[in-house]
C-alpha cells in the first residue's frame, strides 16, 4: 500500500471502518478454519447422475420422473457437466436422457444443459431457468389440473435463458423480466415476457406469443425475434436504437414461425398456441419481426457475395440478395425446429 494522504482523490477517505478489527474471545478464529459443506452429495442431481448411468456410460436412452421443490436448485447442471465430461461438447444424441419433473423448481432449473438432455417441467420455476443453455431442450407448462390461462400468467422467473448458446426451450406461460438476455444461439418460444427481453441478444431465434414488456431488444445486435403484437403497442415498448421492426412476410420467416408454433403445441399442449396456429393466416399479420440492422447488413453482404460467386461460376438467374439473406437468417433455426 502506498501512502496518498495528500492526493486529492484520497483526501477525506477513512478506511478505519473497513480495517477495524473488533475484539473477539481468544478461541474465536479470524480466518477460515473449516471448509464449507455445500451438500452437493445430497443434491437432486447426485441421484439423477446415478439413475442415468446407462446413458452416461453407453449412450442408451433413459427416462425418469421426479418430484421437484424450490429447494432443488440448478437441477440438471451437474448431470449436464457429467455428459460433457464424458462425451465432449457434442454431447449425446437428442433426447438420450429425458427427465420429467413435477412441482415448483428452484433457481437455475436446467442451467447450462448440453445436447442430449431434455427436461420437462410440469409446474413453475424460479429465476435463472435455462441460463447458459448449451444444446439441451427445456419444456415447461403449468400443472394439468390448473385452470388459469397460461398466456396471462408467469410460470418462469427473471433472467430465464440468460446467456444461452444453443438448444431450445418451449414455455407455455409468461417469463419474468430480462428474458433471453445475451442469447447467442438458442431457439425459444414463450407466451409473453416482462421488461428488457432479448437485451444484448447476439444470436438465436425467439418467438414471443404474447405481450412483451418495455425496452424489448435493447442493445440487440444479432439473432432474430418475432413478437406477437396483441394490443398494437409493441413499437412503443421496443427499444429501436439498433433494430428495425418488419412485417412477417418472407416465406422463410413464415415457415419458421409456423413450425415453431406447431412444435410448441405438440410439446406443451397449449390451447392458446393451438388457436394461434389454427388461425395462422390472421396470426402472422399481428407478428412483428425484430431485426438488428447490423446483422441484416451482414446477411445481405454474405448473400450478395454468394450470388456473385454463383453468377460467375455458371450462367443462370441471379438470386435477389434480399431473398437469399432471408433464407440464410432463418435456415439454422428452421433446421433446429424440424429436428
Amino acid at each position: 500500500m502506498r501512502p496518498a494522504i495528500d492526493h486529492w482523490k484520497a483526501r477525506g477517505l477513512d478506511y478505519a471502518p473497513i480495517l477495524h478489527a473488533p475484539p473477539l474471545p481468544e478461541s474465536s478464529p479470524r480466518r477460515r478454519v473449516q471448509a464449507q459443506d455445500h451438500q452437493l452429495d445430497r443434491a437432486l442431481d447426485a441421484e439423477l447422475i446415478q439413475a442415468c448411468g446407462e446413458a452416461l456410460a453407453h449412450r442408451r436412452p433413459v427416462t425418469l420422473e421426479r418430484a421437484i421443490r424450490n429447494v432443488h436448485r440448478s437441477v440438471g447442471t451437474m448431470l449436464g457437466s457429467e455428459v460433457t465430461r464424458r462425451w465432449g461438447g457434442a454431447g449425446l444424441a437428442d433426447d438420450t436422457i429425458g427427465i420429467r419433473c413435477r412441482g415448483s423448481a428452484g433457481q437455475s432449473f436446467g442451467a447450462f444443459l448440453p445436447r442430449g438432455i431434455t427436461m420437462t417441467l410440469e409446474g413453475d420455476a424460479n429465476d435463472g431457468f435455462g441460463k447458459g443453455l448449451s444444446g439441451g431442450r427445456l419444456i415447461a407448462f403449468p400443472p394439468r389440473r390448473s385452470t388459469f390461462r397460461s398466456e396471462d400468467n408467469i410460470i418462469i422467473g427473471n433472467v430465464a435463458l440468460y446467456g444461452a448458446t444453443g438448444g431450445e426451450a418451449f414455455v407455455r406461460g409468461v417469463a419474468g423480466e430480462r428474458f433471453c438476455v445475451r442469447n447467442s444461439g438458442a431457439t425459444v418460444v414463450v407466451e409473453g415476457a416482462g421488461d428488457h427481453a432479448c437485451e444484448y441478444m447476439t444470436g438465436g431465434r425467439v418467438l414471443v406469443l404474447g405481450r412483451a414488456g418495455r425496452n424489448f431488444a435493447a442493445g440487440m445486435s444479432g439473432g432474430i425475434a418475432y413478437a406477437l403484437d396483441p394490443d398494437g403497442q409493441f413499437a412503443r415498448r421496443c427499444n429501436r436504437e439498433m433494430v428495425d421492426l418488419e412485417p412477417l412476410v418472407e416465406p422463410a420467416d413464415l415457415d419458421l414461425v409456423r413450425d415453431l408454433l406447431r412444435r410448441h403445441v405438440l410439446l406443451t399442449e397449449s390451447p392458446y398456441a393451438e388457436r394461434l396456429l389454427r388461425e395462422f393466416t390472421r396470426t402472422h399479420t399481428r407478428i412483428v419481426k425484430v431485426m438488428p440492422r447490423d446483422y441484416k447488413r451482414v446477411l445481405l453482404a454474405e448473400a450478395e457475395a454468394r450470388s456473385t460467386r454463383t453468377a460467375g461460376g455458371r450462367a443462370g438467374k441471379r438470386v435477389d440478395p434480399r431473398v437469399a439473406a432471408g433464407r440464410a437468417s432463418t435456415g439454422v433455426a428452421a433446421r433446429a425446429a424440424n429436428r
